[in-house]
């Protein structure tokens, strides 16, 4: 009999009010170990502040939220080990393609040597070594997108939370991020979750899809 999953992360009741009108209420979800899963939902329905709460950069009105076992749902953004991939990138753009990478690593204070080694494997991992001294004001759209989820990676995060990030990209060139980045996450057993409009990209992508109102009880 195989083992059952460990539960990784677990967003229990929570809530969402801004200026006394209710986003969601009594949100639900539970995400297991190395599972990737699509939310999609109506433009304005919170997916996007649902992703924020769980990284800790929006409050939650109510409820809670567990990963592994553990209470982070008043937990400090960086204290959480949990990377997001925003919708327009956010890289920085006085920064280096190998800056903006290093830079989670830098404010944690890991050594320069291993923030090098580590920057160098996701740059390789995502197929852009070549890049890691270009500004990013010089990159491709999808180049941006690739280095985005690389700075996500680099910490290696318990959960991944991807918002939207196949934004932008024309069809050929969204088709083959996908297929990368689908390929890229199941390699490295991350666990995700990832919101989108497009049902097709969520059904390619995932290994399970819901819609945000079947969240809400």
């Amino acid at each position: 009999m195989q083992p059952p999953k460990i539960l990784m992360l677990e967003i229990t009741g929570v809530s969402v009010v801004y200026e006394s009108s209710p986003l969601f209420s009594n949100l639900s979800l539970t995400i297991n170990t190395h599972e990737i899963v699509a939310l999609t939902g109506a433009s304005g329905s919170g997916k996007t502040t649902l992703l924020r709460c769980i990284a800790g950069l929006e409050p939650v009105t109510a409820g809670t939220i567990h990963l592994d076992s553990r209470d982070i749902t008043n937990q400090r953004a960086h204290l959480r080990n949990i990377g997001m991939v925003f919708q327009d990138n956010q890289l920085f753009p006085h920064l280096t393609v190998g800056q903006n990478i290093a830079y989670s690593l830098k404010i944690r204070r890991v050594a320069k040597k291993l923030t090098d080694q580590k920057v160098r494997e996701v740059l390789s991992l995502v197929g852009l070594s070549h890049l890691i001294d270009r500004s990013v004001t010089n990159l491709s759209g999808g180049e941006a997108k690739r280095i985005a989820v690389a700075r996500a990676l680099v910490a290696e995060p318990q959960v991944l939370l991807l918002d939207e990030p196949m934004t932008g990209l024309d069809t050929d060139l969204h088709s083959r991020l996908l297929h990368d980045l689908s390929k890229l996450l199941r390699a490295r057993g991350t666990t995700v979750l990832h919101v989108t409009h497009d049902h097709a990209e969520a059904s390619a992508i995932a290994d399970r899809v819901l819609d945000l109102r079947q969240l809400i009880s």
